[in-house]
Protein backbone atom coordinates (compact mmCIF):
# COMPACT_ATOMS: atom_id res chain seq x y z
CA UNK A 1 0.00 0.00 0.00
CA UNK A 2 1.23 3.50 -0.82
CA UNK A 3 2.11 5.59 2.24
CA UNK A 4 1.78 9.38 2.07
CA UNK A 5 4.80 11.52 2.87
CA UNK A 6 4.37 13.53 6.08
CA UNK A 7 3.21 17.10 5.64
CA UNK A 8 5.53 19.98 6.38
CA UNK A 9 4.54 22.40 9.14
CA UNK A 10 3.56 24.96 6.51
CA UNK A 11 1.31 22.48 4.70
CA UNK A 12 -0.18 21.35 8.02
CA UNK A 13 -0.97 24.94 8.97
CA UNK A 14 -2.55 25.58 5.56
CA UNK A 15 -4.79 22.53 6.00
CA UNK A 16 -5.76 23.76 9.50
CA UNK A 17 -6.67 27.15 8.06
CA UNK A 18 -9.24 25.39 5.91
CA UNK A 19 -10.83 24.06 9.12
CA UNK A 20 -10.04 20.38 8.55
CA UNK A 21 -10.35 18.64 11.95
CA UNK A 22 -8.07 15.79 10.90
CA UNK A 23 -5.19 18.21 10.34
CA UNK A 24 -5.98 20.15 13.48
CA UNK A 25 -5.50 16.89 15.38
CA UNK A 26 -2.19 16.31 13.57
CA UNK A 27 -1.01 19.83 14.42
CA UNK A 28 -2.04 19.29 18.05
CA UNK A 29 -0.10 16.02 18.25
CA UNK A 30 2.91 17.54 16.51
CA UNK A 31 3.23 20.47 18.94
CA UNK A 32 1.73 18.90 22.09
CA UNK A 33 5.09 18.12 23.72
CA UNK A 34 6.45 21.58 23.01
CA UNK A 35 3.34 23.26 24.42
CA UNK A 36 3.43 21.06 27.54
CA UNK A 37 7.09 21.99 28.07
CA UNK A 38 6.25 25.68 27.91
CA UNK A 39 3.28 25.27 30.24
CA UNK A 40 5.26 23.29 32.80
CA UNK A 41 7.62 26.23 33.22
CA UNK A 42 4.72 28.33 34.49
CA UNK A 43 2.53 25.94 36.45
CA UNK A 44 3.18 23.17 39.01
CA UNK A 45 0.09 21.09 38.52
CA UNK A 46 0.18 18.86 35.44
CA UNK A 47 -3.64 18.97 35.19
CA UNK A 48 -3.51 22.77 35.07
CA UNK A 49 -0.85 22.58 32.36
CA UNK A 50 -2.98 20.16 30.35
CA UNK A 51 -5.93 22.56 30.70
CA UNK A 52 -3.72 25.45 29.54
CA UNK A 53 -2.39 23.49 26.56
CA UNK A 54 -5.88 22.44 25.47
CA UNK A 55 -7.21 25.99 25.89
CA UNK A 56 -4.22 27.34 23.98
CA UNK A 57 -4.85 24.99 21.06
CA UNK A 58 -8.51 25.99 20.99
CA UNK A 59 -7.33 29.61 20.70
CA UNK A 60 -4.86 28.59 17.99
CA UNK A 61 -7.53 26.89 15.91
CA UNK A 62 -9.94 29.80 16.31
CA UNK A 63 -7.31 32.33 15.24
CA UNK A 64 -5.13 30.31 12.86
CA UNK A 65 -6.41 32.21 9.83
CA UNK A 66 -4.75 35.31 11.34
CA UNK A 67 -1.40 33.57 11.83
CA UNK A 68 1.34 35.38 9.90
CA UNK A 69 3.32 32.68 8.11
CA UNK A 70 6.41 34.88 7.88
CA UNK A 71 6.83 34.37 11.65
CA UNK A 72 7.80 31.03 13.23
CA UNK A 73 4.74 29.05 14.29
CA UNK A 74 6.43 27.84 17.48
CA UNK A 75 6.93 31.42 18.65
CA UNK A 76 3.28 32.22 17.99
CA UNK A 77 2.15 29.07 19.81
CA UNK A 78 4.53 29.75 22.73
CA UNK A 79 3.09 33.22 23.21
CA UNK A 80 -0.45 31.81 23.25
CA UNK A 81 0.51 29.09 25.77
CA UNK A 82 2.33 31.61 28.02
CA UNK A 83 -0.60 34.04 27.95
CA UNK A 84 -3.08 31.24 28.62
CA UNK A 85 -1.00 30.04 31.59
CA UNK A 86 -0.85 33.58 32.95
CA UNK A 87 -4.61 33.93 32.49
CA UNK A 88 -5.16 30.77 34.53
CA UNK A 89 -2.72 31.98 37.17
CA UNK A 90 -4.48 35.34 37.31
CA UNK A 91 -7.86 33.59 37.63
CA UNK A 92 -6.54 31.54 40.56
CA UNK A 93 -4.66 34.44 42.14
CA UNK A 94 -7.40 35.13 44.66
CA UNK A 95 -6.83 31.66 46.13
CA UNK A 96 -3.09 32.01 46.62
CA UNK A 97 -1.07 33.49 49.42
CA UNK A 98 1.28 36.14 48.13
CA UNK A 99 4.02 37.56 50.29
CA UNK A 100 3.63 41.26 50.95
CA UNK A 101 6.06 43.59 49.18
CA UNK A 102 7.10 45.06 52.53
CA UNK A 103 8.77 41.76 53.38
CA UNK A 104 11.19 42.10 50.46
CA UNK A 105 14.82 41.45 51.26
CA UNK A 106 17.37 43.83 49.81
CA UNK A 107 19.74 42.05 47.50
CA UNK A 108 22.91 44.07 47.36
CA UNK A 109 25.01 42.29 44.76
CA UNK A 110 24.54 40.77 41.35
CA UNK A 111 23.49 37.16 41.03
CA UNK A 112 26.66 35.26 40.22
CA UNK A 113 25.67 31.65 40.83
CA UNK A 114 22.84 31.80 38.29
CA UNK A 115 25.20 32.81 35.48
CA UNK A 116 27.11 29.52 35.71
CA UNK A 117 24.12 27.20 35.43
CA UNK A 118 22.91 25.51 32.28
CA UNK A 119 19.36 26.07 31.13
CA UNK A 120 18.45 22.53 32.18
CA UNK A 121 19.84 23.12 35.70
CA UNK A 122 17.88 26.36 36.03
CA UNK A 123 14.62 24.75 34.89
CA UNK A 124 15.09 21.99 37.49
CA UNK A 125 15.80 24.53 40.23
CA UNK A 126 12.75 26.61 39.27
CA UNK A 127 10.49 23.92 40.71
CA UNK A 128 11.64 25.03 44.18
CA UNK A 129 10.34 28.59 43.76
CA UNK A 130 6.90 29.90 44.73
CA UNK A 131 4.65 30.16 41.67
CA UNK A 132 4.72 33.96 41.37
CA UNK A 133 8.51 34.10 41.57
CA UNK A 134 8.90 31.28 39.05
CA UNK A 135 6.48 33.03 36.69
CA UNK A 136 8.34 36.35 36.87
CA UNK A 137 11.70 34.58 36.50
CA UNK A 138 10.45 32.67 33.43
CA UNK A 139 8.95 35.75 31.83
CA UNK A 140 12.01 37.94 32.42
CA UNK A 141 15.01 35.60 32.17
CA UNK A 142 13.78 32.91 29.80
CA UNK A 143 11.14 34.55 27.62
CA UNK A 144 12.71 38.02 27.58
CA UNK A 145 9.78 40.17 28.68
CA UNK A 146 10.54 43.54 30.31
CA UNK A 147 9.41 44.36 33.84
CA UNK A 148 6.86 46.77 32.35
CA UNK A 149 5.37 43.98 30.23
CA UNK A 150 5.42 41.53 33.16
CA UNK A 151 3.70 44.06 35.40
CA UNK A 152 0.98 44.54 32.82
CA UNK A 153 0.55 40.79 32.15
CA UNK A 154 0.34 39.87 35.84
CA UNK A 155 -1.45 43.04 36.99
CA UNK A 156 1.33 43.91 39.43
CA UNK A 157 3.47 47.05 39.80
CA UNK A 158 6.78 47.09 37.91
CA UNK A 159 8.66 47.37 41.21
CA UNK A 160 6.94 44.21 42.46
CA UNK A 161 8.08 42.37 39.34
CA UNK A 162 11.66 43.43 40.08
CA UNK A 163 11.38 42.32 43.70
CA UNK A 164 9.97 38.91 42.75
CA UNK A 165 12.81 38.46 40.27
CA UNK A 166 15.38 39.38 42.93
CA UNK A 167 13.78 36.99 45.42
CA UNK A 168 13.72 34.22 42.85
CA UNK A 169 17.41 34.70 42.06
CA UNK A 170 18.30 34.82 45.75
CA UNK A 171 16.37 31.62 46.47
CA UNK A 172 17.99 29.93 43.49
CA UNK A 173 21.45 30.99 44.74
CA UNK A 174 20.66 29.71 48.25
CA UNK A 175 19.35 26.43 46.95
CA UNK A 176 22.37 26.02 44.69
CA UNK A 177 24.71 26.72 47.62
CA UNK A 178 22.91 24.09 49.70
CA UNK A 179 23.22 21.57 46.89
CA UNK A 180 26.94 22.29 46.49
CA UNK A 181 27.50 21.85 50.24
CA UNK A 182 25.59 18.54 50.24
CA UNK A 183 27.60 17.33 47.30
CA UNK A 184 30.91 18.37 48.91
CA UNK A 185 30.01 16.43 52.08
CA UNK A 186 29.11 13.32 50.13
CA UNK A 187 32.38 13.27 48.16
Amino acid sequence: MFKQAPLSETELIQKCKSGDLKYQEKLYKHFYGYAMGVGLRYLDDRDDVLEVVNDAFIKVFKAIQFYNETQPFKAWLRRIVVNTAIDLRRKNLKFQNNVDIDEAVYVGKQAEAIEHLTAKDILKLLNHLPEIQRTVFNLYEIDGYSHDEIGEMLSIPVSTSRVYLSRAKEKLRNYLTQQEKSYARSV
